[in-house]
């Protein structure tokens, strides 16, 4: 309560005006065309720019691999350094929509406990898949070329993947996360953009937003009564007794604001017409505004045209 006394009863905020949104401007719905659901163009991309940084560690592994042999003295078959490299490769590429899912799955889960939980399923489900299926089609592989594989199938030999398959499920899903982050921030960028570059002409004829930051203020023109110059700012009084500062200037208020009557009555002022009661001219040229919620407002000689059509009658000289 004591926040709310306190608080100043002028905001500064930005104006944003009002449009229709084309259908193609919606958010996309799951499936197909959308991160959320479904795979997309940009989901293959990744999918592609993972796949060709993965056969290029592979090809460069064998031919490490390669090279250590026969610095050793042993044998340095290349060709079947690539093939064990080649069928782990292409068995991870098969299993990345299960880290896409899990990195989904984990933005979206409320806790770290729920998230960590999602990981380690994840982790386990990789690693298992990934094992069995890279065995099993380097047996298809050699077996139809006449020879065999072997395994040797043991708890060190299953620790020894699982260890390089936690490497590589950490890589990827760091990789996938970030991606995710950045397509996120890219998204509220170009929404945050779109409603900023928004043209008066598209605007809705009877709604006006004022803008501070995220939260935003909306406005019946009709509920202005006049519009004033403050330094680098514009302050707006509504009919109600509100008044909001905002930055920006006056002529390019005035520009936006003549469609709904409000106009030019001094160097620093403008005032809705529509909401103009009556009008004093005086002596000297200058006048004086009466709106109807009793407010007034003077004008310099300088704008007399701007309201001489008030009322029917002409602005005396």
């Amino acid at each position: 309560m004591a926040e709310s006394q306190n608080a100043p009863e002028t905001e500064r905020v930005e104006t944003v005006w009002d449009q229709d949104r084309a259908r193609r401007d919606e958010a996309s719905a799951a499936g197909t065309s959308g991160w959320r659901g479904g795979i997309s163009r940009g989901d293959w991309t990744m999918f592609g720019a993972i796949a060709a940084v993965a056969l290029a560690i592979g090809i460069v592994n064998a031919l490490s691999g390669a090279q250590d042999a026969a610095w050793r003295g042993d044998s340095s078959d290349v060709g079947r350094r690539l093939f064990w490299e080649l069928s782990s490769i292409i068995v991870i590429l098969l299993l990345v929509p299960i880290l896409i899912w899990a990195v989904r799955r984990m933005r979206q889960a409320p806790g770290l406990a729920a998230r960590a939980g999602i990981a380690a399923v994840a982790l386990l489900g990789f690693s298992a898949l990934h094992i069995t299926g890279m065995v099993w089609l380097r047996k298809l592989a050699l077996w139809l070329a006449g020879s065999a594989y072997d395994f040797h199938f043991s708890l060190a030999t299953v620790l020894y993947e699982f260890r390089k398959d936690a490497v590589t499920v950490f890589l990827l899903g760091a990789t996938l996360w970030l991606i995710e982050s950045r397509r996120e921030f890219r998204k509220a960028a170009l929404a945050a953009a779109s409603m900023q570059g928004a043209r008066p002409e598209q605007s809705s004829p009877d709604l006006i937003w004022l803008r501070d930051g995220t939260s935003r203020i909306r406005v019946a023109p009709r509920d202005i009564l006049w519009v004033a110059s403050a330094g680098n700012y514009i302050e707006y009084s509504l009919a109600n007794g509100t008044q909001h500062l905002i930055r920006g200037t006056l002529a390019a208020t005035e520009s936006e604001l003549a469609r709904f009557a409000i106009v030019r009555v001094h160097r620093t002022r403008l005032a809705n017409l529509g909401r103009v009661s009556s009008v004093e001219f005086k002596p000297s040229g200058d006048f004086e505004l009466t709106f109807d919620n009793g407010q007034t407002l003077g004008g310099s000689r300088r704008y007399r045209p701007s309201v001489a059509s008030l009322g029917g009658r002409t602005a005396p000289a």
